[in-house]
C-alpha cells in the first residue's frame, strides 16, 4: 500500500524541519558611505536568502530576511563590511543578496537616509594588504550550526583571544617569578600563589561582566569577561594565598603589578584580532581598519592603545622593582594600578559600545571608577 500524498508531504516537511534545526550560514557584504565630511548617521543592511533548487512552494527554512542595523556610519571613513549569521535553514546552496538603506543614527536621532538602497557586493579580507576587497558573488552553502560562527570574518582571527590571553597569563607568571627572584622569594610557592591569583582574577572578570550585563552573558559562557573584575578579585585571592603560605605580601604584589601589565599588553592584542572591546568608527587617519565581529570599519584602535599602555607600565614599574625604587614595599602596586586604572578610564571613552550597566547607571564608567 502506497502512502498518501499528504503523508509524504508531512514526512518531507518533518525532515526539512529536522535539518533546519542544525543548519545555518554566514555571509559578508560591503559598502562605502562615501563623502569626505558630514555627520555620522545610521544605516541598515537587509539580507535576503533563498535556497536554490526549490521545487514547488518554498517550505519553512527555504527563505529568510534579516536586517542588520549599524548605529554609526562615518562619512569619509572608507569601506564598511557587515556580517550576518542565520540559523534554522534547510541545508543546501543559497542565493543571498544584501541591500543598503538608511537608519537611525542613535537614540533619539532622526532617520538619515543618505545612502539609497542598492545591492551590495560580497566582501573578503586581505591580511597581506590589510584591506577589504570585493569577493566574487556566488552561492552560499549552509553548515552545521556550531561551525557557522567560525566562518571567516574580515580582520578577525577566531580563537586569537583565547590563545593570546592564555599566552599573556603564562608570560605574566614567568615575569612575576623572575621579578620575585630579585627579592629571594622561592619560585615554587610563588607559582602556587600566581596560579591561585590568576584563577581568582578569571572568576572576578566573569562575575563582574555578569553584574554589568546580566542578559548578554547567557548567550555564550566562553565570552564576556571584564578586566575590571579581575583587578578587584585577583589581589584578594593572591593575598589570601600569601597569608596561608607565609610569603611577603607587599613585595609579592609589587612584582605582580608589572607582571599583570604584561598580561594586559599581550591579551589586548587578542581582543583586537577577535573583535571585542572595539573602538568607535572614525574618519581619522590614525584609525585602523578592524572589526567588532559584525561590522568592520576604520576604528579608533582602543585595544592597541590599551596594549601599549600595559607594555609601557610593565617596563616602567618592572624596572622600579628590579632597582628597588622606592625601597618601601607596596608603593609600586598602588601607584602602578592607579596609573593603569586612570589610563583605562580614558580609553573606555573611545569604545564603540555604550556599556550599559545593570547598576542603574548610564554606562559602566561610574561603577568601574568606584
Amino acid at each position: 500500500m502506497r502512502p498518501s500524498t499528504d503523508a509524504v508531504q508531512r514526512t518531507t516537511q518533518h525532515d526539512l524541519a529536522a535539518d533546519a534545526a542544525h543548519e545555518g550560514l554566514s555571509v559578508t557584504s560591503r559598502f562605502d558611505p562615501g563623502g569626505a565630511s558630514g555627520e555620522p548617521h545610521g544605516a541598515t543592511v537587509t539580507f535576503r536568502g533563498r535556497r536554490e533548487a526549490i521545487t514547488g512552494k518554498p517550505q519553512p527554512g527555504d527563505t529568510f530576511t534579516k536586517i542588520e542595523r549599524i548605529e554609526r556610519v562615518v562619512p569619509g571613513s572608507g569601506p564598511y563590511s557587515v556580517t550576518t549569521w542565520v540559523y534554522g535553514l534547510n541545508p543546501g546552496a543559497w542565493t543571498v543578496t544584501a541591500e543598503l538603506g538608511g537608519g537611525a543614527a542613535g537614540r533619539g536621532a532622526p532617520v538619515v537616509a543618505r545612502i539609497s538602497g542598492r545591492t551590495l557586493p560580497r566582501a573578503r579580507w586581505s591580511w597581506l594588504r590589510w584591506r577589504l576587497q570585493d569577493a566574487p558573488f556566488g552561492a552560499v552553502r549552509t553548515r552545521w550550526s556550531p561551525l557557522v560562527r567560525f566562518t571567516a570574518v574580515p580582520a578577525v582571527i577566531h580563537g586569537s583571544w583565547t590563545a593570546l590571553v592564555g599566552l599573556g597569563i603564562v608570560i605574566g607568571i614567568a615575569t612575576l617569578l623572575w621579578l620575585l627572584s630579585f627579592d629571594g622569594i622561592p619560585a615554587g610557592p610563588a607559582l602556587v600563589v600566581a596560579v591561585i591569583g590568576s584563577l581568582g582574577g578569571l572568576a572576578g572578570a566573569k562575575l563582574w561582566y555578569v553584574v554589568l550585563r546580566p542578559r548578554q552573558w547567557r548567550k555564550s559562557l566562553a565570552e564576556g569577561w571584564s578586566i575590571d573584575g579581575s583587578i578587584g578579585a585577583a589581589p584578594i585571592a593572591t593575598v589570601a594565598a600569601l597569608l596561608v603560605l607565609d610569603l611577603p605580601v607587599l613585595a609579592f604584589l609589587d612584582a605582580g603589578a608589572p607582571a599583570f601589565f604584561v598580561g594586559v599588553g599581550i591579551g589586548r592584542l587578542g581582543c583586537f584580532l577577535t573583535g571585542c572591546c572595539a573602538g568607535r568608527c572614525t574618519a581619522s587617519r590614525w584609525g585602523v581598519w578592524s572589526s567588532d565581529r559584525r561590522v568592520g570599519a576604520r576604528r579608533i584602535p582602543a585595544q592597541l592603545l590599551e596594549s601599549a599602555l600595559g607594555i609601557g607600565l610593565a617596563v616602567l614599574f618592572g624596572s622600579m622593582v628590579i632597582a628597588d625604587i622606592p625601597p618601601i614595599d607596596g608603593v609600586v602596586v598602588v601607584v602602578g594600578l592607579g596609573a593603569y586604572l586612570a589610563g583605562r578610564q580614558l580609553l573606555l571613552r573611545l569604545r564603540a559600545d555604550a556599556r550599559s550597566s545593570s547598576l542603574g547607571m548610564e554606562g559602566r564608567r561610574p561603577a568601574t571608577a568606584a
